[in-house]
């Protein structure tokens, strides 16, 4: 099951912790991973900002998470204009030290939403994850960037700013198998193939889709790639400000195995708390065993970044 709380920027507000201590404990051999996703508004101001971001991460702890994920561009504005201003070393600057601190005093994982990474003389929209201890085990740059033009809706060219990752991004915590993406690679099925053939159970993509996108395709996208790969999804999204350059449609959610949203928030700042259940993902898998039927004489994904 999952629940979802409110948070406000400058004063967190949460319902009671959606993972009761029964104390009653198990032994499980099919692990189980309680998350946490974060909405929040991101604004001008850098270091309030990230200041948000960390107080959503204790609070999550606060409520029984194991992990939790921000937003994408959570320490800035989303826009080509501001990325080089907020733009930060990895691991080098403030947001991935915050981060870093952040993880290790809670023991969770964290997944850094992204933040603008400058790397030399390019900039790159990058996500960052911290293991318990605070190190950082797994960065992603986003790969697909966001290049569109609906004439007489948007138009918007990360291109202008920014230049493409090149890897497939996969990582393991407490026994599941996590594979990110951000926001525009949700639509390359193969790289969400390419994860799930990696052995992801969950895959989580930080994401700030419009106001003209977001409410045509938003749920369709995590849904579908919930679907055709039989395993969770997390989309992580800021919250919606009207008045913003960019505005974000919100409405971060968590999907499972058979595609249905377990949970999901509205425009507004808030956390959203589900568990990531890999028996379920097993029985999916088993019951209708697409994996075992692909006609590979036929047609392969191929990550040929490891070629």
């Amino acid at each position: 099951m999952a629940q979802a709380s409110s948070l406000d920027a400058a004063h967190p507000r949460f319902m009671n912790p959606p993972f009761p201590n029964t104390g009653v404990k198990t032994k499980s051999t099919v692990p189980a991973l309680k998350v946490a996703l974060v909405q929040m508004s991101v604004g001008f101001d850098k270091k309030k900002n990230i200041q948000v971001a960390v107080n959503a991460i204790y609070e999550a702890k606060k409520n029984g998470a194991q992990l939790v994920a921000l937003p994408e561009c959570f320490n800035s504005p989303y826009g080509t204009k501001y990325f080089d201003e907020y733009s930060e070393r990895v691991p080098a600057g403030e947001t991935c030290a915050a981060l870093s601190k952040a993880a290790a005093d809670t023991g969770m994982c964290v997944v850094g939403g992204t933040m603008p990474e400058k790397c030399d003389s390019r900039l790159y929209n990058t996500c960052t994850v911290w293991d318990p201890k605070g190190t950082m085990i797994a960065s992603h740059r986003k790969a697909h960037l966001f290049d569109i033009d609906i004439p007489g809706k948007i138009t918007f060219r990360e291109s202008e700013s920014l230049s493409a990752g090149n890897k497939i991004t996969t990582f393991s915590y407490c026994g599941v198998k996590i594979g990110i993406g951000i926001c525009y690679d949700i639509r390359f099925v193969e790289m969400a193939t390419l994860m799930a053939k990696e052995g992801c159970s969950f895959l989580i993509y930080p994401a700030a889709f419009n106001m003209t996108t977001g409410p045509k395709h938003w749920e369709l996208l995590g849904r579908a790639r919930a679907n055709d790969l039989q395993l969770y999804v997390a989309l992580v999204s800021p919250a919606r400000d009207p008045k913003a350059d960019y505005v974000a449609w919100g409405h971060t959610m968590l999907i499972d195995p058979w595609a249905k949203v377990e949970a999901s928030l509205d425009e507004k700042p808030g956390l959203l708390y589900g568990t990531i259940d890999t028996k379920v993902v097993q029985d999916v898998r088993s019951q209708i065993p697409i994996r075992m039927q692909r006609r590979t004489d036929m047609y392969e994904t191929v990550n040929k970044t490891k070629s």
